[in-house]
């Protein structure tokens, strides 16, 4: 490995990895399985673990074994009954991709383990005194999760048939209204659903500031006072009248690469490029953000408390975070998931491998996709979803 050895002091390691600096840690990796609980759902990013897991085996000596999970929260849900149960060691979790919502209950109940980024040697390319490193959904992460890839709600439209697309909220639903049926978005509480609900409020509310602070059930009515009517209007023309919504992202990019909606979204910049590369989408899609900005956020990999096979799993995060991987990944060809790494921090031949990757005709630069604007505090997420549904969920017209 390229990377000079670091020490570890003995809190950042768990009882079962006596390793002190990080080649013992490598040498006690070695022949350990690590269960790696991740999202299934793309076939790109399965072939991208897949490979990486390969070169684990071979470099490393570990056995990564990925868990393909729908939902990770389930998977939070077993770790939480083994620590109720006093299952302290032994987990069947070692490394899971989280953030948001999930990292604050898993921080919040106690289920996470030591913290490990400092100790990582791939961590000297993190600035961890970014916002987007140290803070998930404006909860510090405290070493307690790495920064695995960054992501941006973006938008996609196929300029031949809508050569001036909407940029704003209040745009699609002009838009919607003038073209009835081509308009709709993933429903809550899937993931891509509740970033277009946060996207939504983020860009009507009054009260921008209060959503940075854990939720307020006062300030609720408040700040989505301007939210609700704008898509009671957009819902009345919407894809199905608003009565049904895709169940995910995928589900929507579907329908749009069919040509039955007008407009897709994603929260990896490079989306659009990545499906045009491999014959998804035609060549004529092309990538747009709201002028006011888009949300924005970082995930990340977290370690469980009683992962059995902690040493594996410190191994199997470092090496995600290698300039190699990391820059593999952010090749729209292979996933095109943004990278973490400041680049400035990288040598020169660690840039070069950033600087050569093909960006496609649909992915904005830096300056184009704007403003990032941060996610509401991780508590406003139920809140808003449950009255969502409240107010969504089985509505007759």
């Amino acid at each position: 490995m390229r990377f000079l050895s670091i020490l570890l002091s003995l809190s950042l390691v768990a009882p079962n990895v006596l390793a002190t600096n990080w080649s013992d840690i490598e040498s006690e990796a070695r022949g350990q399985v690590v269960y790696f609980n991740a999202w299934g759902g793309s076939p790109a990013i399965n072939t991208y673990i897949d490979q990486w897991a390969q070169e684990a085996a071979d470099r490393y000596g570990i056995e990564v074994r990925h868990v393909k999970v729908d939902d990770i929260a389930t998977v939070i849900t077993g770790i939480q009954t083994a620590k109720l149960t006093g299952r302290n060691q032994d987990g069947a979790v070692d490394v899971l991709w989280i953030n948001g919502e999930n990292f604050a209950r898993m921080k919040r109940e106690g289920l996470l383990g030591p913290a490990f980024v400092d100790g990582l040697p791939s961590a000297a390319g993190l600035d961890m005194t970014a916002d987007a490193n140290r803070l998930d959904f404006s909860i510090p992460t405290d070493g307690q999760e790495a920064p695995w890839g960054r992501a941006q709600l973006v938008f996609m439209h196929d300029q031949r048939r809508v050569p001036n697309p909407p940029t704003s909220l209040r745009s699609l639903v002009d838009y919607a209204q003038s073209n009835p049926g081509r308009i709709t978005y993933p429903e809550p509480p899937s993931f891509h659903g509740t970033t277009f609900l946060k996207q939504a409020l983020l860009e009507t509310t009054s009260y921008p500031q209060w959503l940075a602070e854990p939720y307020n059930a006062d300030r609720f009515a408040q700040v989505t006072a301007d939210l609700w009517p704008l898509l009671d209007q957009l819902h009345s023309v919407a894809w199905r009248q608003g009565l049904e919504f895709p169940d995910s992202a995928e589900a929507l990019m579907e329908l749009f690469a069919d040509g039955v909606l007008d407009v897709a979204l994603s929260f990896n910049p490079n989306d659009a490029s990545a499906r045009i590369l491999d014959g998804r989408f035609p060549d004529t899609v092309r990538t747009h953000v709201h002028t006011a900005g888009s949300i924005g956020n970082t995930h990340f990999l977290a370690i469980p408390f009683n992962s059995s096979a902690r040493a594996g799993a410190l191994v199997w995060i470092n090496l995600l975070l290698s300039a190699e991987a990391q820059a593999n990944k952010a090749d729209p060809s292979v996933w095109g998931d943004p990278t973490v790494l400041d680049l400035d921090k990288l040598r020169a031949t660690d840039r070069a491998l950033f600087e050569a990757i093909p960006m496609g005709p649909a992915t904005l630069s830096t300056q184009a996709l704007g403003q990032i604007l941060p996610e509401p505090h991780a508590s406003w997420t139920e809140p808003l979803e449950a009255a969502w549904r409240t107010r969504y969920v089985g509505q007759v017209r």
